[in-house]
């Protein structure tokens, strides 16, 4: 069974001819969710060496591979057979892809990334091909620089990835000035995409932020069982900073070394909610101790 935003993939390629380069499916798709679809689009972006780009696109892509739908092929993206008869989405939508389809039957390559960077300046600043593809063209070069987050002092913060995809994830760091992700996990898995270990540190790696691990932070899971109520939270909270947290010191210290570098750390783990996460309790300890100022309780 596929999800609603494959199928919606595998549609948009069918609408633009069913086989597309990978920079330019990237581009067009990019520019179809944000400019067609509006504020829920079916893909969300980053900032990255060719412009905007989701991660989630691909392992969609590795996965519809797997299953016979998009041909092999690491530089494009091309339908099989069984992929055209799966590319089914309502008739509304896929009339809206083809329209999107005409008005940019003519646009591809270099002109296409121009044309992206053009409407959308925020997910250029990371691009290695900027200053190329809008060589003479100083009003957009400028408007590049002008969506750039400005540098932040060094400080403290915590962010959640409950509910969130990995790339609204990365560009709430990005926008807040975050240089350092610290991993408070005790086990930093997750069946959410993105959001394991390896997967988040190659992710924060290709947006230009570090990541550190800090296990003896976390929690053990089965610490973790039957937390149906904020007083559940707060419970199990109490024996963290009364137990484990007093006991972490090389821990604390490496995050204040971090913020004394000049880093603005965030620490990050699976809750929304900070209230309902170890993390806030690790970052007041930080705050009582001097060893950090909260420039934002929560991203």
């Amino acid at each position: 069974m596929l999800f609603e935003r494959q199928k919606r993939l595998l549609s948009l390629l069918d609408a633009l001819g069913g086989e597309q380069g990978g920079l330019d499916f990237q581009k067009l798709l990019f520019l179809y969710c944000e400019e067609v679809e509006g504020p829920e689009p079916t893909y969300e972006f980053v900032p990255y060496r060719f412009g905007g780009f989701s991660f989630t696109s691909y392992a969609d892509k590795r996965r519809l591979i797997e299953r016979g739908l998009l041909v092999d092929e690491e530089r494009s993206w091309k339908l099989t057979p069984a992929g055209r008869k799966a590319a089914a989405v309502p008739g509304l939508v896929r009339m809206g892809m083809d329209r999107f389809a005409r008005t940019h039957a003519a646009l591809r390559g270099d002109e296409l990334v121009a044309e992206a960077y053009r409407r959308h300046p925020y997910y250029a600043i990371r691009s290695e091909m900027a200053a190329r593809v809008l060589a003479g063209d100083k009003m957009a070069l400028k408007a590049i620089e002008a969506t750039r987050p400005p540098k932040s002092e060094p400080g403290l913060c915590t962010i959640g990835y409950e509910a969130s995809s990995l790339e609204n994830y990365l560009n709430r760091l990005l926008r807040n000035g975050v240089t350092l992700l610290c991993d408070v996990r005790r086990n930093p898995l997750s069946r959410k995409y993105g959001f394991s270990k390896g997967t988040l540190s190659k992710a924060c790696e290709g947006v230009g932020i570090r990541y550190e691990h800090l296990p003896e932070l976390g929690i053990d899971s089965d610490q973790r069982r039957e937390l149906n109520t904020q007083a559940d939270y707060d419970a199990l909270f109490e024996v963290y900073e009364r137990e484990s947290l007093p006991n972490q010191g090389e821990a604390l210290a490496k995050i204040t070394q971090w913020i004394g570098e000049g880093q603005r750390v965030a620490l990050t783990c699976f809750e929304k909610h900070p209230h309902q996460c170890h993390r806030h309790c690790v970052a007041e300890a930080l705050e009582r101790g001097g060893r950090a100022r909260l420039v934002a309780v929560h991203l």
